[in-house]
């Protein structure tokens, strides 16, 4: 049985004062919430020590957006694996758009930090996904192929999260329909060595879109951005139908 799991990822947003709010107007919404859904909620660095002391004993699993390869080291902004498990996180996002586009992430790089967070028993959530002009020009298998089969080198399948982003719908209100991401989800699970490791469909996932989406055949949860900032929102999205 796949896990279904639900991700928040709040990239650059949230203090420690307003994270502290979102959990005191997010929590009580989790007391109906199916056993079987995984909460996470992927924060900015310099909030994950105020929450993992405000989670314990709670639903929500802790992540983080990024990890280095490196257990220590001259490696200014970065942080690593051992620092994160050290205060309770749980999960960490690998590999995401805005990584590749903004900083210069690469399938190699990727797979590095991925073996590092798997070091230090975190589960990562590696993101895969074409752009426009590549899904214009017919490339969104290969593209996603190739993020897999160089990403993937060496890494337990066992403890794995893969989250299909087509980044031509990050933050742009644009949503792949729920059955191509099914199709496209399900070219990426027969990639794998694993058939139970979970995918989840991330990009312009909102309240009004996320009982299509999940029911999906191939669909396990879903990377949220903008709709996992507001209380009401990641908790409709957590207790969909």
């Amino acid at each position: 049985m796949r896990k279904i799991v639900i991700a928040g990822n709040w990239k650059m947003f949230k203090t420690q004062a307003e994270s502290l709010e979102f959990l005191q107007g997010f929590m009580p919404s989790l007391e109906h919430t199916p056993e079987d859904r995984e909460v996470v909620l992927c924060v900015p660095y310099t909030d994950l020590y105020q929450l993992s002391k405000n989670l314990h004993g709670s639903r929500i699993q802790l992540g983080a957006q990024n990890v280095h390869w490196e257990d220590s080291g001259a490696y200014t902004g970065e942080i690593s694996g051992e620092m994160l498990a050290e205060i309770g996180t749980r999960y960490v996002i690998v590999g995401h758009s805005e990584r590749r586009q903004y900083f210069g992430e690469t399938n190699e790089t990727v797979n590095k930090r991925l073996l590092a967070a798997q070091k230090y028993a975190l589960t990562p959530i590696l993101c895969v996904g074409e752009t426009k002009q590549q899904r214009d020009v017919g490339e969104i298998e290969s593209t996603v192929t190739k993020q897999l089969k160089q990403g993937l080198v060496g890494v337990d399948q066992e403890n794995l999260v893969i989250a299909y982003e087509p980044i031509w719908a990050i933050g742009t209100g644009d949503t792949c329909e729920a059955v191509e991401a099914n199709r496209v989800i399900g070219l990426i699970r027969s990639q794998l060595s694993n058939p139970k490791v979970s995918i989840q469909y991330g990009g312009s996932v909102k309240p009004n879109n996320i009982d299509e989406i999940m029911a999906q055949p191939e669909i396990d949860g879903a990377l949220v951005g903008g709709a996992s900032l507001e209380p009401d929102s990641f908790a409709q999205l957590v207790n969909y139908k």
